[in-house]
């Protein structure tokens, strides 16, 4: 891979993404509304794009081609559509991130539990269908109704310092206020995968010859009343949990809902443990 065209590349793990594409030697062109800056400099280039509306896409991406295409927003089949549309003989492998969300509850679920290869294609739009469903047909689309080599990363929730959605901060901010928190089960376990994890994964799997949906997240599983014990260790604040009163909880499941990153793993890839940088990112936010 010598260029890549990256949707969505300057914030989060999207961020992560380039970093690492730029220390591979690779030449990187980040396609946003550009709304909001980024840290990248002169290292770049950059495409004016509303991504969800292709006829811009369409003239951004006019007489250039790359090796590889990331997508990291994508969320619906008519979000497909569009890629399919303008960069069909553009790219050369096309890497968008997918989610666990694909899948309904289950423990250490591996990629055939859901199947995009048989699954009902349907043209929808993100803003008519649930996460799950969107997400479902975005990758059903492209592994059914495209010609070019596709990998679907599917990743269970991100964590990290420049987390935007401040769902594992709102944890540590109740406990810090002495605020209770809401888990319907506390037992229920659940995988993560931190943002530099994510980033860096991306672009290995580009480089490998796979393609198909594939899980990412890292080593171990943690319950919901562990991660709350953890939080109360490194605030020094008791966190009270109710399983009755359904207060605001982003982590509310019902059941265990965790990955197998076992495929991921064959390919050769080393992932991170869970209870290697979970204790210090809350500890970071505690701060």
């Amino acid at each position: 891979m010598k260029t890549a065209l990256v949707f969505g590349g300057n914030r989060f793990f999207g961020v992560n993404l380039v970093d690492k594409l730029l220390k591979n030697g690779v030449e990187v062109t980040v396609a946003t509304r550009q709304t909001s800056g980024d840290s990248f400099g002169d290292k770049v280039e950059r495409l004016k794009v509303d991504r969800f509306n292709e006829s811009t896409v369409r003239e951004a991406v006019e007489g250039k081609e790359w090796d590889v295409v990331f997508d990291q927003l994508c969320f619906s089949s008519n979000d497909a559509e569009i890629i399919a549309n303008t960069l069909t003989g553009k790219m050369k492998r096309y890497v968008f991130t997918s989610t666990l969300s694909v899948y309904d509850y289950g423990v250490k679920m591996a990629e055939e539990v859901f199947d995009p290869y048989t699954y009902e294609v349907k043209m929808v739009d993100r803003t008519e269908v649930t996460y799950q469903e969107g997400k479902r047909q975005a990758e059903s689309y492209f592994f059914q109704k495209t010609n070019f080599p596709v990998v679907a990363m599917r990743i269970p929730i991100v964590l990290g310092e420049k987390d935007y959605t401040e769902r594992l901060l709102h944890y540590v901010k109740s406990a810090q206020e002495g605020k209770k928190v809401y888990f319907p089960n506390p037992d229920a376990e659940m995988c993560f995968v931190h943002q530099k994890e994510a980033g860096e994964f991306l672009a290995w799997i580009a480089e490998k010859d796979f393609t198909g949906p594939i899980n990412v997240c890292a080593n171990g599983f943690i319950t919901m009343k562990e991660l709350m014990k953890l939080i109360s260790e490194k605030t020094g604040k008791e966190v009270v949990i109710t399983t009755e009163e359904e207060i605001e909880s982003p982590y509310a499941i019902n059941e265990t809902w965790t990955l197998s990153n076992e495929k991921a793993i064959n390919l050769g890839y080393n992932f991170t443990n869970l209870n290697d940088w979970l204790p210090d990112l809350i500890t970071f936010f505690a701060k």
